[in-house]
């Protein structure tokens, strides 16, 4: 049996078998420079083969249409943390839960979604949806099932703005929140003169249509500095942490309000 059939068949059992995990990588208000949210990511502990990359078996999960249960696990996995770190004291944050196309267009997604607030008990308004780019995607259906959505109180973003074909198609037709600058824009902003041009024209175009904007991939203080300066809302990267763990966050969170406390 090859490599890739091996994980077709493990990842039936994986949620059974508890491999699957979430990491978070905090949102942070570029202004206060405070965490605002997180995103959370998935992870597949594999017991022979070890840590497996989402980018190795989201595809497979796609594939065999192993993607709706997992989606949901997801789904359902970083609403119950969310309304965790509430009921222990943390300040409300919104939690970004990533959705593929397929999932989008999904008929039982609105009722997946509102099953699982109810369950978790999390307030639609902290709960976020990113939304990837798909070039084939069926757009009067996805519209159709964000604006649902949204009628629900949640958020939708935009993820990796800029790489896909349909871009100004989507920012125009899709009734978004939120837009996530690709990392690609962001990665070379200090060298890349095209970079930056893009990545000011990417903000004041959201700014100017009321979405708010996120920059993935903020790595050093000039990636940091550009953005502020240019009025970007928010940022995700190394420099502020990478995805963690949920009881790394916590320490993160405990250790920022223990300063602050200390400072009032």
């Amino acid at each position: 049996m090859n490599h890739s059939k091996v994980l077709e068949t493990d990842l039936l059992k994986a949620i059974e078998r508890n491999e699957l995990f979430l990491h978070f990588q905090p949102k942070v208000n570029l202004k206060t420079e405070k965490v605002v949210g997180v995103e959370a990511l998935i992870r597949w502990q594999h017991p022979e083969i070890g840590l497996i990359a989402p980018g190795d078996f989201i595809p497979i999960a796609e594939e065999i249409g192993e993607i709706t249960r997992i989606g949901k696990w997801v789904l359902y996995n970083a609403c119950k943390q969310n309304k965790k770190w509430q009921d222990d004291g943390f300040s409300p944050i919104i939690m970004s839960v990533n959705l593929s196309p397929c999932q989008l267009l999904e008929q039982d997604l609105f009722k997946t979604v509102s099953q699982v607030l109810k369950e978790t008990g999390l307030s639609p308004c902290y709960l976020e949806l990113e939304i990837t780019e798909g070039i084939t995607i069926d757009i009067p259906k996805a519209i159709s099932m964000m604006k649902q959505l949204r009628e629900l109180g949640i958020l939708i973003s935009l993820d990796d703005f800029g790489t896909g074909y349909n871009t100004l198609t989507y920012l125009k037709e899709f009734p978004v929140d939120i837009i996530k600058i690709d990392r690609s824009f962001v990665n070379d902003l200090v060298h890349s003169s095209k970079d930056r041009e893009i990545v000011k024209m990417i903000i004041t175009l959201a700014h100017s249509l009321n979405i708010r904007v996120i920059a993935e991939g903020i790595e050093t203080e000039e990636h940091l500095q550009f953005l502020k300066l240019h009025h970007c809302n928010e940022g995700q990267g190394y420099l502020f942490s990478k995805p963690v763990t949920g009881e790394n966050l916590i320490i993160k969170f405990r250790l920022t309000e223990k300063m602050e406390k200390s400072h009032a």
